[in-house]
């Protein structure tokens, strides 16, 4: 704020003087001279109060404290006032221990005539009255501390970043922020440009192809057909040559011309009824060529190894010499169209007919004498979409018998003989965040869907942006455990961060520093939940009482029954604003530890889900609970809105994903099980036995922008499925991988054109992995 002011005056200065006005001009260099706040800039206040104290003006100190009080400290609300006043005793303490270091006792004496009036009826100055008449005060137990200089620093540093918080948080007028938004529009023209340069390109690269398109498209109208096709016509002439030496290439042969000639529509086989003596491969089609009339004497043929694609058994068979394939340009210009008006006719009629050499051979005898080949041929020319609209050749392994041709479906791949639907999504990246180094507790997306913070079991705060760069803003340690986290929705810069020792923190993201740190409740100190309501007005908070999880067995079987699930708890109603407890809600049948929470879109309802394994739906207006019903056999971990906020979701212990009725208490819309790796505990196991075991914290499922797909966890990445309407099961669409250890929460943003799916698992991988829907 203080580089803002300095050059906000510049501007002014320059303004006046610009305009010709002189005497505002030098009244306006005199008041900046004697401007006791020193331009905002917070060194300057700190120096000036130490030079109070280092000519033992002691009038001076007590006026500028008096004007600072009146001018910034008056304007805080009232829980900043102990802060403030605790300010103004060590500034004291720091005055007095500087003059008995000094050895101007008078100086001393001096301060507590003139502020004894004040200080007497104070606790916390009651013994400092002894300290000019004791002769070594710095050995003194109780005045020790504040002659070392950790104390001293620690004094200055503290009262330099409460004046740094104070004014960065204060209002200001429109006018300083002119060098902000002049870097914003700055950023913005830049952002425009490169966007513009893009465009440009793509435009030129769509035009270049289109033009392509066009030459190409009238050349190929303004040619001959016949010449168009003059390549495939001369790869054709040269196979038949060969089959009419050689007469088992003739099925091979007749597969690839008619996939260079026929249609799109009629490269895949028909299924037509097969006669009792034919070839699954073969019915329907039997080859029929033309005998070309050729010198033969003269001709000698050379064996060679017809190799088929991998995996295929070879075709011996037999090429004709260069001798035998010359022709006069004319005299095979003049035969092509009739060899291929002969051909489709034959073709299309799909019936057998005699070579016109006069030997006949039939499909079963091909297919007897060449099996592998003939089943090769049969499925070279099929094609198949691979899902992606790329079509792709196939080759089969090989077999010892035919292949019945396969039918596709538009709109479906196959994959081993399965039928699948398309996918629902195009994955575009997926990125990795390596910079946690132990487990993921939370992960959460901003409301702008640009910034992500993460917190891992070691207390260790990430918040790193995700647009246009994955890149760490802000890092910060907690020396407490961290249990829950939520960004404050309407300032994202601000993040809600709970702890195991009864404590929630407002922290700033930019500042990166601490606001606020409350007390919560001394019995209950596990904080499990934070949610904060969209108006971003108040916030809910989930207290519960030390776990006996440590102490007890997990997989022993009467865990349930020893009370395991049941942690007494509260929730308890914020000011975001003022920090302040506004409300303490009523928990029935017994106060009970709230595991999870959410509100709907306008913050009016309340969805909480508690170990006791009940799901609370509370109105949020009239601050009371309006029903509850059992929804899990144990605790429910996560629970959420559907996208018309009719229902809710919820995944328990029992290792269920259930859909609930809102406005029918109790009644179940669909019900499934999850596998274990996506309800939890999740265990990640070692070497030398090493186990470790780790109880859901974070959201275990997230919806798209539309609430039609599910993300949920498990062992090696997340995993999407599709809510379909009958509620009768769930559908795996996607998978999306790449975790080596178990993911323990998701979240989904919808907030950019592109979703995206942040995965984290237990050793401290984050995955990011940008989806875009498929119009369907």
């Amino acid at each position: 704020m203080g580089a803002a002011v300095e050059r906000t005056d510049e501007l002014v200065r320059e303004y006046l003087i610009f305009r010709g006005f002189t005497t505002t001009l030098k009244q306006f260099d005199a008041d900046v001279k004697a401007n006791k706040e020193k331009g905002f800039r917070v060194d300057k206040i700190v120096e000036q109060l130490q030079q109070f104290i280092q000519s033992f003006d002691l009038s001076g100190l007590r006026d500028y404290w008096v004007y600072l009080d009146r001018r910034l400290f008056s304007r805080l609300e009232d829980v900043y006032r102990p802060t403030v006043s605790k300010l103004k005793t060590s500034l004291y303490r720091y005055y007095l221990v500087y003059t008995i270091q000094t050895n101007r006792i008078d100086k001393a004496q001096e301060f507590f005539l003139k502020q004894a009036s004040e200080l007497q009826n104070q606790p916390e100055w009651k013994d400092w009255f002894l300290l000019p008449f004791l002769p070594t005060p710095d050995s003194n137990p109780a005045f020790a501390p504040y002659f070392s200089r950790q104390w001293a620093d620690t004094f200055l540093v503290s009262l330099h970043n409460f004046l740094s918080v104070l004014f960065q948080c204060m209002p200001v007028p429109v006018i300083l922020n002119f060098e902000a938004e002049s870097q914003k529009i700055a950023l913005l023209q830049e952002e425009n440009e490169a966007l513009r340069q893009k465009l440009f390109s793509l435009q030129a690269e769509a035009y270049r192809l289109k033009k392509e398109e066009e030459e190409e498209e009238r050349m190929q109208h303004k040619l001959p057909s016949y010449v168009s096709n003059m390549d495939r016509l001369m790869d054709s002439e040269l196979a038949m040559t060969s089959i009419h030496r050689n007469p088992s290439l003739s099925l091979q042969t007749k597969g690839s011309f008619l996939s260079s000639l026929l249609p799109q529509s009629k490269k895949v086989p028909p299924k037509t009824p097969q006669g009792p003596g034919l070839s699954p491969t073969m019915s329907g089609s039997a080859p029929v060529l033309k005998k070309e009339p050729q010198n033969t004497q003269n001709t000698k043929a050379k064996e060679v190894v017809l190799t088929p694609r991998e995996g295929k058994s070879p075709v011996i068979g037999t090429l004709p010499t260069e001798a035998s394939v010359v022709h006069p340009r004319q005299r095979r210009l003049q035969e092509h169209g009739k060899e291929r008006k002969e051909l489709l006719s034959k073709a299309s009629s799909q019936t057998s007919s005699d070579f016109q050499a006069g030997r006949e051979i039939s499909a079963p005898t091909v297919a007897e004498r060449y099996p592998a080949g003939a089943c090769w041929i049969q499925q070279s020319i099929e094609k198949k979409t691979n899902g992606t609209g790329i079509e792709a050749y196939s080759t089969p392994e090989t077999h010892s018998e035919p292949v019945e041709p396969v039918t596709r479906t538009p709109g479906v791949t196959t994959d081993g003989g399965g039928v699948k639907p398309e996918q629902p999504f195009i994955v575009l990246s997926q990125e990795e965040y390596g910079e946690h180094h132990s487990s993921i507790v939370h992960c959460r997306v901003d409301c702008s869907g640009r910034r992500v913070a993460s917190v891992d079991s070691d207390g260790v705060i990430k918040v790193w942006s995700l647009n246009p760069l994955m890149q760490t803003k802000a890092s910060a340690i907690s020396k407490s455990p961290l249990l829950s986290l939520e960004w404050a929705s309407k300032r994202d810069r601000l993040l809600l961060l709970g702890s195991g020792v009864g404590t929630v923190r407002l922290y700033d993201t930019e500042a990166k520093k601490n606001l606020c740190e409350i007390n919560i409740d001394d019995d209950m100190p596990r904080i499990l939940s934070l949610a904060c309501s969209p108006t971003g007005a108040s916030f809910v908070c989930s207290a519960a009482s030390p776990s006996l999880i440590t102490q007890l067995d997990l997989s022993a079987p009467d865990f349930r029954e020893r009370g395991g699930n049941l942690v007494p708890g509260k929730l308890l109603l914020w000011d975001t604003k003022t920090m302040k407890q506004q409300l303490h809600f009523s928990l029935e049948p017994e106060p009970i530890a709230i595991n999870c929470t959410a509100f709907n879109h306008n913050g009016n309802l309340l969805v909480t889900g508690a170990a006791d394994g009940v799901i609370r739906l509370f109105d949020m207006q009239q601050h009371q609970c309006a029903m509850s019903w059992q929804a899990h056999d144990g605790e429910v971990y996560s629970v959420d809105f559907s996208y018309d906020e009719n229902t809710v979701y919820s995944i328990g212990e029992d290792g269920k994903f259930i859909q609930w009725n809102i406005h029918k208490s109790g009644q179940k819309v669909s019900e499934y099980f999850l596998p274990s790796d996506a309800t939890g505990p999740f265990v990640l196991s070692g070497y030398s036995g090493y186990k470790q075991v780790q109880t859901p914290r974070g959201r275990l499922f997230a919806f798209d922008s539309e609430g039609n797909y599910m993300l949920t966890c498990s062992s090696t990445g997340g995993i999407i499925y599709k809510l379909n309407s009958d509620g009768k099961a769930l559908e795996p669409c996607l998978s999306l991988g790449g975790h080596r250890a178990p993911v323990v929460t998701v979240d989904w943003s919808t907030a950019m054109d592109c979703g995206t799916c942040l995965t984290a698992s237990m050793d401290g991988k984050i995955k990011l992995t940008t989806l875009l829907a498929q119009k369907s």
